[in-house]
């Protein structure tokens, strides 16, 4: 399963995100890809004084968030790709990564414990940032749990010698 966060279907994050699953599909396994703007994911409300209902389980927002988060769970192995502004995460990357931090920490969930995770981070402008953006993500990769199988900083500069070493890895977890 994959999440990309750019706004942008037809862009470089997103087609980052189809190389490792075009890889995953060529090793046997099913895959599906999700753009993470088409959906209703709202920011973390920190309900209940910021200590919140979710370190209970679920969160009490009703948006597509949970829908998510069960796919996670029944996923073999997670790809999360956003693109880089202004040397970060995607704002609607952030927003459903601190809702999925801030449900997993406390939970006892264990959603995505024992997972393999892949992190892009995709600068399409200058190229800079993705290094630091990268670094964010896999904070948030492994804080919820996930086995951080490669960190990949992709810019419009390296996606030719990229692209494929994705669907490699894509072709490397499916056959685990």
């Amino acid at each position: 399963m994959a999440i990309q966060s750019s706004p942008n279907l037809d862009g470089l994050t997103a087609t980052l995100a189809r190389a490792f699953l075009t890889g995953y599909e060529e090793g046997g396994g099913e895959t599906e890809l999700i753009h993470l703007n088409e959906l209703d994911v709202r920011t973390c409300i920190a309900c209940d004084d910021g200590w919140g209902q979710c370190r209970q389980g679920d969160c009490i927002l009703e948006d597509d968030f949970e829908e998510i988060r069960g796919k996670i769970g029944g996923a073999d192995a997670f790809v999360f790709a956003t693109p880089v502004y202004w040397g970060d995460l995607s704002e609607s990357a952030k927003a459903f990564l601190d809702r999925l931090r801030r449900c997993e920490t406390w939970s006892g969930r264990g959603t995505c414990k024992g997972r393999k995770a892949v992190g892009i981070a995709s600068a399409g402008g200058s190229g800079g940032g993705a290094a630091r953006a990268l670094l964010n993500l896999e904070g948030y990769l492994r804080r919820v749990g996930f086995d951080v199988f490669d960190l990949v900083p992709v810019t419009k500069f390296s996606k030719d010698h990229k692209l494929p070493m994705l669907e490699d890895a894509g072709r490397r977890l499916a056959a685990d």
